[in-house]
């Protein structure tokens, strides 16, 4: 389908936006087992938390796909709405029709009709059936926004009263998929689709009769760490727990192996002074320098400092790091996104320990949190600041 021109948004129906970073193993996961099954016979339905108002556990995005013969990935909440949801998905499965429920734990009626979370929230989820044309459409949609370095745009209309279809994919090259026939609520959708697009950030719209999630679909985060020591073992299996995209480069064939990172996404053996390009190191990239040498750091850090990553690791001694740093002549300015030493201050000792400190900051540095004990965070735990 053509891109067709993009009417403005009237100021009015600007949206507030959901600070989101979604669970990318979890998707992940989800595309997985739709691939699995999608050719077995079983009938397959996805839930999806559009709206929310109110403390929650998960935000909008967030997925869980349930099978006929009961298997179930991905997760709503803590574990209080997926076996009424499961329940809820067997007839949405049976009658092939999408279904809109909606949880308010607000009230005392929560504890009367079963589930007591106490989470005082509401909760509104769309029970998809994935059957066809459909489910694939879909499912490769989520695919190939993950493959993508950009990110992707999915419209769900989840309240109307006359629209069938509940879906507009923006791809991140700007092309578009919808069977959604009224042409200016397709604009008016678009547009919302490009803002989100290059803000990052999902939000939810009410206008034209409709309510709709704008969600960002986000390609994982690209981790590269320089040096296979045994340190490094357990920083990729955390990171790719959270599903994120990790390169280990090594100069060492013997260390840079498969078999000692077998979950890494890409190994590659390469001296430091000239680092190939396969190896991505720009604005969506994060890094984690750990060689235990200091010549390697050096030439490392002579390399990609200048570049615009999102987050820089350097593991070793502020002493050591500062050292290094005298080293180089380069502006302050392309030190802001330096992290060192690695990780956030836990008391960590052991290389499991250190590689759980390491994760932890990064996750806090691309979320734009402070890292601080939730017992002093004054706003909610989902607010954006």
């Amino acid at each position: 389908m053509q891109r067709p021109y993009l009417l403005p948004t009237p100021y009015s129906l600007l949206p507030t936006p959901y600070s989101l970073l979604p669970n990318m193993k979890e998707l992940q996961d989800i595309i997985t087992t739709y691939n699995k099954l999608k050719n077995s016979g079983e009938t397959i339905a996805l839930a999806t938390i559009v709206k929310v108002a109110g403390s929650t556990y998960r935000r909008p995005g967030a997925r869980m796909l349930m099978t006929s013969k009961g298997e179930m990935v991905g997760s709503l909440s803590g574990g209080c709405l997926e076996g009424d949801v499961f329940e809820q998905a067997q007839e949405v499965m049976n009658s092939q029709k999408s279904r809109l429920v909606s949880y308010d734990t607000t009230s005392e009626a929560d504890i009367l009709w079963g589930l007591g979370m106490g989470c005082q929230g509401i909760v509104d989820i769309l029970i998809e059936p994935l059957f066809g044309e459909n489910g694939t459409i879909l499912m490769s949609f989520f695919a190939n926004c993950l493959q993508d370095r950009q990110p992707g745009v999915l419209v769900t209309i989840f309240k109307s009263q006359a629209i069938e279809h509940h879906h507009l994919m923006l791809s991140p090259d700007g092309d578009f998929t919808t069977k959604i026939t009224d042409y200016s609520l397709v604009q008016l959708l678009l547009n919302h689709g490009k803002n989100a697009q290059l803000s990052g950030k999902s939000f939810h719209i009410s206008t034209h009769n409709i309510e709709a999630f704008i969600e960002v679909i986000h390609p994982p985060l690209s981790l590269v760490i320089f040096g296979a020591g045994h340190d490094a073992i357990p920083i990729v299996y955390f990171a790719k727990q959270l599903g994120w995209s990790v390169t280990v480069l090594d100069h060492r064939p013997a260390y840079a192996t498969s078999t000692r990172f077998p979950e890494a996404d890409d190994i590659i053996i390469s001296e430091y002074e000239k680092l190939p390009k396969s190896v991505i190191l720009d604005e969506k990239t994060v890094a984690v320098v750990m060689t235990h040498n200091y010549i390697y750091d050096l030439t490392i850090l002579q390399n990609i400092l200048p570049l615009p990553l999102r987050y820089l690791g350097i593991l070793g001694p502020r002493r050591r790091t500062e050292k290094l740093l005298g080293e180089i002549s380069i502006d302050e300015q392309y030190k802001k996104h330096l992290y060192a030493p690695v990780g956030l201050d836990i008391g960590a000792d052991n290389p499991q320990e250190i590689a759980l400190a390491i994760i932890a900051e990064i996750q806090a540095v691309i979320t734009n949190r402070s890292a601080g004990f939730l017992r002093h965070r004054q706003l909610p735990i989902h607010s954006e600041n």
